[in-house]
């Protein structure tokens, strides 16, 4: 993927709408693969077994290529459709969104629907919040300690926390980096140390960035 980065999901969020007595209840979840979604659908499914309609929209990868949604019994084009509208507005991927609806009696026309599922979706989003995935370089640093204390200055003042340190004979610490980082606080952490430390690349790939 050529792609530097992408939006997702934060986490689990839930939100909730009420018009005319029908409750739209919306849930937000991280996913990756068809299974995690399919997994969630069931259980809301049977946590919520007497809801009327169980509404859904996924987008899947950093292309945000792979999608669907589902109006499941709504009127065409009044539930998923808003549902995977809310998404696109927010730019995220990987994430799963689904509303279900508790019928009160009272029907709610095209635009009233169009606009519960979307306040609901939306709340949702809102409350689990949006995470900006990066490109990203995992290094383990292996450092003497004699160099920790610069090491770790230098960190700080880029607003990078190490992950997983171990005080074995040297100090080993984990970091994931942007590409650009990883090569400049690469070189920086090699000056440090007088090129005594011994840098090694775990892996790549996208991962969320928190910088202080």
């Amino acid at each position: 993927m050529g792609l530097e980065g992408y939006l997702t999901a934060a986490g689990t969020g839930r939100g909730e709408y009420e018009e005319k007595r029908s409750r739209f209840l919306g849930e937000v979840h991280p996913v990756r693969t068809e299974e995690e979604i399919d997994a969630h659908l069931a259980r809301i499914r049977r946590q919520y077994y007497d809801a009327r309609h169980h509404c859904y929209a996924w987008i899947l990868g950093a292309d945000r290529l792979r999608r669907r949604s589902s109006d499941d019994g709504e009127p065409s084009g009044t539930a998923g459709a808003p549902i995977l509208k809310v998404m696109d507005g927010a730019g995220v991927t990987d994430t799963l969104i689904v509303v279900t609806r508790y019928f009160g009696g009272t029907l709610l026309g095209t635009g009233g629907l169009v606009r519960s599922y979307t306040q609901a979706a939306a709340a949702a989003l809102d409350n689990a919040g949006i995470a900006r995935m990066s490109r990203c370089r995992v290094l383990a640093a292996e450092v003497p300690y004699n160099s920790l204390d610069r090491i770790s200055f230098m960190l700080k003042q880029e607003g990078i926390a190490p992950d997983d340190i171990d005080y074995g004979e040297k100090v080993t610490m984990q970091l994931t980096l942007t590409l650009p980082e990883a090569e400049r606080v690469g070189e920086q952490i090699l000056t440090i140390t007088g090129r005594q430390a011994e840098l090694t690349e775990l892996e790549e790939g996208f991962y969320p960035i928190r910088r202080s």
